[in-house]
């Protein structure tokens, strides 16, 4: 238990509209929503999944320049509570590791103003990148259970955008950034895509962590011409001694699997 307090402190954290439980499924293909579950409309804390966002301005700005590309070390006073945080990182183990002081040298390189810019073009949930009320932040943490908000329907939309390469950026940044979501092979030669993001909840008035959990799962599966995109999120009601990220990848999958064997 004392590992997940660690895991929620480091500021892979949400918020949520509410106290009460809430959850959500959303999966859509050619446009149309083919399963829906829940209260999809409420905006929480991207935290780890605002990873996608992030990748793409850093390809875009020539940050980031290709899978492998650049390696950056790990350095005393980096944010370190996970152990596989303290080494080296390249964009696809940022991802798969999400490792948050390689997001935090990404956005500092580009600036408020350019970020800012980023996530307003990206029309990317209330654009708030301001951060934490009076700790000038925003740049470095934003994301992480502060300012910045997005409800699943509008996650589902940016995916979607990069999906189809529609967001104003390169292709080649578009590209690079679906490349290190890939996930893993699914049956049937379906492909999984997608992002954790795990974090705390926080009361109304965003004054107080909350001892609960929230998680998101977001992505796309495809195989040939078919592409189906997905967001899974869940607000705990109850303290849980499991990641609520690491439940909504596995409920995410279970649905997946059995939208496609319909």
């Amino acid at each position: 238990m004392k590992k997940l307090i660690l895991y929620l402190s480091i500021g892979l954290l949400f918020n949520t509209s509410s106290l009460a439980d809430t959850k959500c499924f959303l999966a859509k293909e050619n446009d149309k929503i083919i399963k829906q579950e829940g209260d999809c409309t409420l905006r929480y804390a991207p935290c780890s999944t605002f990873k996608i966002a992030i990748s793409l301005m850093g390809y875009e700005e020539g940050l980031l320049v290709d899978e492998t590309h650049p390696k950056l070390p790990f350095k005393e006073g980096y944010v370190d509570w996970l152990d596989r945080w303290k080494q080296p990182h390249n964009p696809t183990t940022w991802m798969q590791n999400s490792c948050v002081w390689y997001s935090q040298i990404l956005t500092q390189k580009l600036g408020m103003n350019k970020f800012k810019d980023y996530v307003i073009k990206f029309n990317y949930g209330n654009q708030d990148v301001s951060g934490d009320k009076g700790k000038n932040n925003g740049l470095t943490n934003s994301w992480l259970s502060s300012s910045l908000e997005i409800s699943p329907e509008e996650q589902v939309v940016f995916l979607q955008n990069l999906i189809d390469n529609k967001l104003p950026i390169s292709l080649k940044s578009h590209e690079m950034t679906k490349n290190i979501l890939f996930v893993e092979e699914l049956p049937s030669g379906w492909k999984l895509y997608g992002k954790t993001g795990n974090g705390s909840q926080l009361n109304k008035n965003r004054t107080k962590k909350l001892d609960l959990q929230q998680g998101w799962f977001v992505g796309w599966i495809q195989r040939d011409n078919r592409t189906i995109v997905f967001v899974n999120h869940i607000a705990d009601d109850s303290k849980q001694d499991t990641y609520a990220s690491l439940r909504a990848k596995a409920e995410a999958k279970e649905k997946l699997l059995h939208l496609i064997k319909d």
